[in-house]
């Protein structure tokens, strides 16, 4: 039990980080993203920057290749992936977003902007940006000040 008496940090993530991507998949679904299941957006994040590979995702994801492929083969056939040719390597497909993949993550962006006004209408919106600058600090304090990439609960 923490020295104030209250519940541990991680209980407490844990908590907030499901009500957040309980309250992003129910809003999307209101805007007309139906088909949206939780995995696709560790999938969108790799491939946002640049086209990622099978091999990639499977690490990210903690899975094997053969269930990240399947993964990837739903996100194409939902229209937010697509699997291109590697010019070097004939048995690569690399995975890139689709302009459909990102204007789902635009419209993830503006959901989240949603879900912290609310924390904001409850905590005040310097609370939130404190927590917002701290947890940056923490999470990227230990490495070359980058973030990690985001993963599944295992």
């Amino acid at each position: 039990m923490p020295a104030e008496g209250g519940p541990p940090l991680a209980r407490l993530f844990a908590i907030a980080y499901r009500q957040l991507i309980d309250g992003l998949h129910e809003r999307l679904r209101e805007l007309g993203w139906t088909d949206v299941r939780e995995a696709f957006g560790f999938v969108l994040l790799a491939a946002r920057d640049r086209p990622t590979s099978i091999t990639e995702l499977s690490a990210l994801l903690g899975v094997t290749k053969q269930a990240a492929s399947k993964l990837v083969d739903v996100m194409a056939g939902c229209g937010y992936v697509s699997r291109g040719a590697d010019p070097q390597d004939g048995r690569q497909r690399p995975v890139a977003l689709t302009g459909r993949g990102q204007e789902l993550l635009v419209a993830v962006e503006q959901v989240y902007a949603e879900l912290e006004r609310r924390w904001a209408e409850v905590i005040g919106a310097a609370q939130v940006e404190s927590m917002r600058r701290d947890l940056l600090q923490v999470l990227s304090g230990e490495g070359d000040g980058r973030l990690p990439p985001v993963r599944p609960p295992s």
